[in-house]
């Protein structure tokens, strides 16, 4: 399975995590606990631009689940990477 890439110019990161965690946990993104009740969304946007090293990780817990996001783009839910739509 290969990771989920972004395109920094038109993609949120913030809003590709909500999108993985609902693929992860078969809910609708609508339904799921706010993303800003755990990390800041705006700052996790801020922080994975363009310039960001592909050796970047940011690690936070989401209920249950673990949440790991890289600097190429790739997002990891509980160890799984997830591609979103």
């Amino acid at each position: 399975m290969s990771g989920t890439t972004l395109d920094y110019h038109n993609d949120s990161l913030s809003l590709s995590v909500i999108e993985a965690l609902a693929d992860a946990t078969d809910t609708d993104p609508v339904e799921l606990e706010p993303l800003y009740h755990v990390v800041d969304p705006e700052a996790l946007d801020q922080l994975f631009q363009g310039t960001t090293p592909a050796t970047a990780r940011v690690q936070f817990s989401y209920g249950e689940h673990t949440v790991e996001v890289r600097g190429d783009g790739t997002i990891l839910v509980d160890g799984t990477v997830h591609e979103c739509p």
